[in-house]
C-alpha cells in the first residue's frame, strides 16, 4: 500500500498500475481472518476481479492459481491453508433474496469472503466484520492508475493501519519485493510472517501492535500489568539491543515502527534445539551454560529503545508471582479438574504460596527471559561459543531468581525433558556458575529451584486451560499431561511438602496418572 492519506471513513490508496494493485491484494491477504468480508465495488473494468485474484492466490499460496470471477456461477469456493475462501460476484444477481437460494449468508461466518457488487446484497452483508473497497480509475493515468477507497467499523480502521505501516516499512527498508508467507504464531496475539528475497535472503516481520490494556481485576490493574506483561515492543527492542550488547545471539534488528508495533528482524533460521527424538542434550547444556554466563553479569535495569525513549525491566514480583499461580483455581480447577474451590481454600494456597515467594524474592535477581525453552532457541551451527544459540520472544523479560530460567529449559513446556537430562542442566550450569563464583551453593539454587519449577508449572495448567475454554485453542491441552508430570516432580522436594499435601486434598486428579 502507497501514497495513503488517512480519512474519517477509511484510506486512499493510489495504485498507478496492474502491480500495485496486486500488491495491495497481498496486503489484504495478510491480515484477513474468517468471518470477514470483503465488499469490491466499482464500475466493470476498475478492477475487482484483480484485486480479488490477487488475494485469493495469497491466501491459496498459488501465485498460478485461475480464479476467475464468478460471473455466471455466482459463488465459487475455495479451501486454502488460511481456511475456507468463498468468492461471489453478484452481477447478475437482482434480489437480496436470492441470495439465500445460493447459500451465501450462511457460510459467511465460516470463511474469508470476497464479494463483488456487494450493493446488490442489500443489508444482507452484515456491516460489523466488513472492508468496503471502492476502486475507481485515477483521472491522472486512465490507463493503467487506479484508485481505492477503503473503509470499515473500528477493527478494520486499526488492521488497515498495521498494514499500510507494514507496507510503507517493508518498502523503505528494501523488502518491498520480497515473497510474504504467513508463519504459525505462538500462544499471544502476535502474528508473525517470513519475507523471502527472490536471492534466498529472508527476515522475519513480528506483527505486534499495542495491546490495550484489559479490564481491572485488583487493585485497579489489569492482568497483563500485575504479571508485567509487554504491552509494546518497546521491552523487545530493548532486551533485543541489551543482549546483542553481551555479544548474545539476538535477532539483528533492521526496521522498526515503535509507535505501530512492527519490527523487521533478523531471521534466524529454523534448525531448533530438539529432533524427532526429543531434547538434543548437548544444546540443551549449550543454553544451560549460556544461562550461567548470563547470570555472572551484572545486568542494567533500565535499557534504551530510542532517543529519549527507555524501557525498565519490571521485577518479577509476589504480585507477578502469585497471579500467575491463581490461574490454576480459576481455569484448570473448574475446566479440567471439575472442582469448584471455596474461598477458603484458595486463601490456603495463597498463604502457602506466600510462604514459598519469601524464599525466592530475598535471593539476588538477574534478567529473567521468561519463556527459554525450545521454541525460542534456535541453533546456529556457524557462529562459536554462547552465539551458536539464538534467542528470540523475550519482550516479557523480568528482574527475578536466576533458577527461573533454568527451570523453562529442564521442564520444556512443549517437549518431554528427562529427569536424567534435567539433572544433568541442573549440574552443568552449576559447574559453569562455580568456575566464577566459589560460593555459588547448588543445593540451596535447587531449593528455588524446585519452588520456582512448581510455580511455572502451576502457571502452565493454567494457561493451558484458558487457552482451551476462553480463546478456543484445545491444541494446548495435549502438553497438559507434561506440565501436570513436572508439578509432580517438583511437589517431591522437601520445600514443596506443604504445597503437595493442599494438590492432593483439593486437586487430587492430578496424581492420578494412566
Amino acid at each position: 500500500m502507497t501514497d495513503e492519506t488517512a480519512r474519517t471513513d477509511g484510506h486512499r490508496v493510489a495504485l498507478p498500475d496492474e502491480a500495485a494493485t496486486e500488491k495491495l491484494g497481498r496486503d489484504l491477504a495478510a491480515i484477513l481472518k474468517p468471518g470477514d468480508i470483503v465488499a469490491l465495488s466499482g464500475h466493470l473494468g476498475a478492477g475487482k476481479s484483480l484485486l480479488a485474484r490477487a488475494i485469493l492466490r495469497e491466501l491459496a499460496d498459488d501465485p498460478a492459481l485461475e480464479a476467475p470471477s464468478p460471473t455466471f456461477t455466482l459463488v465459487q469456493s475455495y479451501e486454502t491453508p488460511r481456511g475456507g475462501v468463498i468468492h461471489a460476484d453478484l452481477y447478475r444477481v437482482r434480489s437480496p433474496d436470492e441470495l439465500d437460494d445460493i447459500g451465501l449468508i450462511e457460510d459467511l461466518e465460516r470463511g474469508i469472503t470476497l464479494v463483488e457488487w456487494p450493493d446488490r446484497a442489500g443489508t444482507r452483508l452484515p456491516a460489523g466484520r466488513r472492508l468496503d473497497i471502492v476502486l475507481e480509475v485515477d483521472p491522472k493515468a486512465p490507463e493503467t492508475g487506479r484508485i481505492a477507497h477503503l473503509a470499515g467499523g473500528v477493527l478494520w480502521r486499526a488492521r488497515l493501519t498495521v498494514a499500510i505501516a507494514t507496507r510503507r516499512l517493508v518498502d523503505a527498508a528494501g523488502w518491498g519485493d520480497a515473497r510474504r508467507d504467513f508463519m504459525l504464531g505462538d500462544a499471544s496475539t502476535r502474528a508473525y510472517e517470513r519475507l523471502t528475497r527472490e536471492d534466498g535472503q529472508s527476515a522475519i516481520l513480528m506483527i505486534s501492535p499495542p495491546r490495550p490494556d484489559g479490564p481491572a481485576i485488583r487493585l485497579g490493574k489489569s492482568y497483563s500489568a500485575i504479571a508485567h506483561l509487554a504491552e509494546t515492543v518497546d521491552a523487545f527492542v530493548a532486551m533485543d539491543r541489551g543482549l546483542r550488547s553481551l555479544s548474545y545471539s539476538a535477532p539483528e534488528i533492521l526496521a522498526q515502527d515503535l509507535s505501530t508495533g512492527l519490527l523487521l528482524i533478523e531471521d534466524l533460521g529454523d534448525q531448533g534445539v530438539i529432533d524427532a527424538d526429543g531434547p538434543i542434550p548437548e544444546r540443551y547444556e549449550a543454553a544451560a551454560r549460556l544461562l550461567a554466563d548470563l547470570h555472572r553479569h551484572t545486568l542494567p535495569t533500565i535499557l534504551p529503545v530510542a532517543e529519549a525513549r527507555d524501557h525498565v525491566v519490571p521485577d518479577y514480583d509476589r504480585g507477578a508471582l502469585a497471579i500467575e499461580t491463581e490461574l490454576v483455581l480459576e481455569w484448570y480447577a473448574p475446566h479440567i479438574a471439575g472442582v469448584t474451590l471455596p474461598a477458603v481454600t484458595q486463601a490456603e494456597f495463597s498463604r502457602i504460596w506466600g510462604r514459598l515467594f519469601d524464599e525466592v524474592l530475598d535471593a539476588p535477581w538477574t534478567w529473567t527471559l521468561r519463556d527459554f525453552h525450545s521454541p525460542n532457541l534456535i541453533w546456529l551451527p556457524e557462529r562459536a561459543g554462547h552465539a551458536r544459540l539464538g534467542l528470540i520472544d523475550f519482550q516479557d523479560a523480568v528482574l527475578g531468581h536466576p533458577a527461573y530460567d533454568l527451570v523453562s529449559l529442564g521442564q520444556d513446556a512443549r517437549v518431554d525433558v528427562p529427569a536424567a537430562l534435567e539433572l544433568r542442566l541442573l549440574a552443568a550450569y552449576g559447574a559453569a556458575r562455580r568456575a566464577v563464583d566459589d560460593g555459588f551453593d547448588l543445593a540451596v539454587f535447587a531449593r528455588a529451584y524446585a519452588i520456582l519449577g512448581a510455580q511455572r508449572n502451576t502457571k502452565i495448567a493454567g494457561i493451558f486451560a484458558r487457552l482451551d475454554k476462553r480463546d478456543g485453542k484445545p491444541a494446548y491441552l495435549k502438553h497438559l499431561p507434561r506440565i501436570e508430570a513436572y508439578l509432580r516432580r517438583n511437589l517431591e522436594h522437601p520445600a514443596l511438602a506443604e504445597l503437595k499435601a493442599w494438590y492432593q486434598a483439593h486437586l487430587p486428579t492430578l496424581f492420578e496418572v494412566e
